[in-house]
């Protein structure tokens, strides 16, 4: 039997892996597999392609339907450039508080579910409590759909899923999608004086990229239906964060590129939005080719994360607010692998200690009163497994 650990106790093991997205998450997956095995609880992997990195998942209790699923992520964002007080990958418990990164987003949540675990076995529980820890949150939601796909087909289905991002224990009950649209433009280099010749990328990536200001400010004109509303901005929104491209300021343009990422509302199409894109995309190069043949755009959608709509009776959230007693409205505007969860037919709600405001910030760091706040919730969520 292994030696039962606090939910503070297993957040310093977990900080003390540096799961930054671009690397390995094997490590701390190898140890909360240890763990677990612990206490006879049996995990599941599901790798990435080259099997770098690992999803893991947990069934813990009788194997019947009617459980809930704690969903978290192993990965953090960098430190890299980040003004630090301390090791980030050293837990730092100072004034009341925890600082380290990923204490906040999200492994302060990892921490008390696997600090749940011991007291479900040692409660009995009448309904399962399922652990579901992903790979790549951070850099797009990409590992947790096949974890997801796996657990609904080897595991008893769970009533709910509570993703543990930080909410402060506010129940939130719905987040925007977002889709990335990689683009590419080649243009056609001559000088500059002579432009009526050549095909300048970058200013063709302009026309893109004020085409998706225009749609912004069409958005913010329109009247928000009921959902959106719920939002900040309560609307569909197109971003463009990096623009590379040119050579020297007398050539017209060769290259460019650019992402362009938008959030959609929950409820509307977000295929359809990359479609509109599209087929601005396709007008903008049907002028190129006019002045030079050989130019073109090329898009490649880098990922997409499903909206989280708020459920008409949803199980996840009457559960989430009997255990936290929190009866207000909240959704956010930025995506986690709640959609994902609600897309595969589970209800789904975000619930977690610790402020969105401290994520991927310099000096991250959970307040100790969140951690405790936590863990009432996790023993409250024990209880009701039980009955």
């Amino acid at each position: 039997m292994a030696q039962k650990l606090s939910a503070r106790e297993i957040l310093e093991h977990l900080v003390a892996f540096p799961t930054v997205s671009r690397e390995s998450n094997l490590a701390i997956v190898d140890w909360i597999e240890e763990y677990l095995a612990g206490f006879g609880v049996k995990a599941h992997r599901v790798y990435n392609e080259d099997g770098t990195k690992a999803n893991l998942y947990a069934n813990i209790g009788p194997e019947v339907e009617g459980g809930v699923i704690l969903s978290g992520h192993t990965d953090v964002v960098p430190v890299d450039g980040q003004d630090w007080d301390t090791d980030p990958f050293t837990l730092v418990e100072k004034d009341g508080r925890l600082y380290g990164r990923g204490t906040c987003d999200m492994k302060g949540f990892d921490a008390l579910a696997l600090a749940a675990v011991p007291l479900a076995l040692e409660r009995g529980l009448k309904r399962p409590l399922q652990i579901a820890l992903s790979y790549d949150e951070e850099v797009g939601c990409l590992g947790a759909p096949s974890m997801i796909e796996e657990m609904a087909e080897r595991l008893p289905r769970a009533a709910a899923a509570i993703i543990g991002e930080p909410s402060m224990m506010q129940v939130v009950t719905g987040h925007k999608g977002a889709q990335s649209v990689r683009t590419h433009l080649r243009g056609f280099e001559v000088h500059s004086s002579q432009i009526h010749r050549g095909v300048s990328a970058v200013m063709e990536a302009a026309k893109l990229i004020d085409w998706a200001n225009r749609v912004n400010a069409e958005n913010a004109a329109a009247t928000p239906g009921p959902v959106a509303a719920m939002f900040d901005p309560p609307h569909t929104t197109f971003h463009v964060g990096t623009v590379q491209g040119g050579t020297a300021n007398n050539i017209t343009a060769r290259d460019c590129r650019f992402t362009l990422t938008f959030r959609v509302v929950p409820g509307e199409d977000a295929d359809a939005w990359r479609q509109r894109y599209l087929d601005k995309v396709r007008e903008v190069e049907a002028g190129m080719r006019a002045v030079e043949p050989s130019t073109f755009i090329e898009t490649e959608s880098s990922f997409g994360v499903p909206g989280l709509a708020p459920e008409e009776d949803g199980v996840a959230e009457a559960l989430a607010r009997r255990l936290t007693g929190d009866n207000g409205e909240h959704v956010v505007s930025y995506g986690t692998e709640a959609g994902q969860f609600q897309r595969a037919g589970y209800s789904a709600v975000i619930c977690g200690p610790g402020n969105i405001d401290q994520a991927h910030q310099a000096n991250e760091y959970l307040e100790v009163s969140q951690l405790e706040a936590g863990w009432a919730f996790m023993e409250r969520l024990v209880e009701s497994l039980a009955k």
